[in-house]
């Protein structure tokens, strides 16, 4: 639990831009979205760009390996992980993905996808069906004793009430839920956003809350779910994303995944028994566990139909094709 509340909510304010700061993508099939690039100046770091940019810390260092995420340099390019394999989950209101450090609000008009900084391994967000209950603007935080207990025997000393300011863990807005103790919020150290961090809650950015805290109603769904291996169809091809959970790309973490990939792709495949996949494009996905995206296969009908539409010969052999298969 991230923390007791016991604050006096406060009608949310009709002021500031209150347009959200991610785009609003279309849902092809299963996937959202599309990659992108950014080219950095001397002094961005990528803290300072998943800020400004609404995009998570991991999320950018996984996406560029070999890039310096403190000192990109100036004139570099890099991907904005901004394509998404959809969650296996309802797709109305929220959506969380613990293992991929990500909130999924869903629309009529598609899907917004937001970083979030989640529960640490000792304090993990709970994996829950809940609803927001309340939508506050300039929240007070009431620590909990296990928290205030955690500080002293640390040395530190923290107040029974931190007011409404800069020092405020949970920044500038927050959405109660169902889920007793546990909030969306703001925050007061924007870096954890996009990683495990919190005590259980579930951290935004302050310039991404206080908007989105004026769009999400009382009642909308919040569906916590932890999906490190994702697969999904779209346009008759089949697309794959893996997240490895932390910077570094342990052999255990590696193992772990393999074993989460051959689960979903078992029960994904007798979901649909007229796709193939191809294993090496799988063992790259794997390999690389960046959270983007990889095309693994296709439906046989869709593949059917391409080759049905060619010039070729039909007297001519066929050209070595690659086999998939898995």
């Amino acid at each position: 639990m991230c923390s007791v509340v016991a604050m006096t909510p406060t009608l949310l304010a009709a002021e500031n831009d209150r347009t959200p700061r991610v785009p609003t993508f279309a849902l092809k099939g299963d996937i959202a979205g599309e990659l992108q690039v950014h080219t950095t100046r001397y002094e961005d770091t990528f803290a300072g760009l998943g800020n400004d940019l609404a995009l998570g810390y991991l999320e950018l260092v996984k996406a560029n390996p070999g890039v310096d995420p403190w000192l990109p340099g100036d004139g570099s390019v890099i991907t904005l992980p901004r394509m998404y394999v959809l969650p296996d989950a309802r797709r109305e209101g929220i959506v969380i993905n613990l293992a991929e450090y990500r909130l999924y609000y869903y629309t009529d008009g598609g899907v917004q996808v937001y970083p979030v900084g989640v529960g640490r391994e000792e304090n993990p967000s709970p994996v829950t069906d809940a609803e927001v209950t309340m939508a506050l603007e300039s929240p007070a935080w009431y620590p909990p004793a296990s928290i205030r207990a955690s500080y002293e025997a640390s040395g530190e000393y923290l107040p029974r009430m931190i007011p409404p300011g800069p020092d405020n863990p949970l920044g500038t807005h927050a959405l109660m839920l169902s889920e007793k103790g546990y909030l969306i919020h703001g925050t007061n150290k924007r870096f954890g956003v996009g990683m495990p961090v919190s005590a259980g809650c579930f951290r935004m950015y302050n310039d991404d809350i206080s908007r989105f805290a004026y769009q999400v109603q009382k009642g909308t769904s919040v569906q916590v779910i932890r999906e490190p291996v994702k697969i999904g169809l779209s346009g008759g091809e089949v697309w794959l994303e893996v997240h490895r959970p932390h910077e570094d790309y342990s052999n255990q973490d590696r193992d772990r995944l393999w074993r989460a990939v051959l689960d979903r792709l078992e029960t994904f495949r007798q979901q649909h028994p007229d796709v193939e996949v191809q294993r090496h494009s799988i063992e790259l996905a794997v390999d690389q566990a960046d959270g983007i995206p990889t095309m693994i296969g296709e439906r046989l009908t869709q593949m059917a139909a391409d080759k049905t539409g060619d010039d070729r010969d039909p007297k001519k052999p066929a050209e070595s094709e690659q086999t998939l298969y898995f």
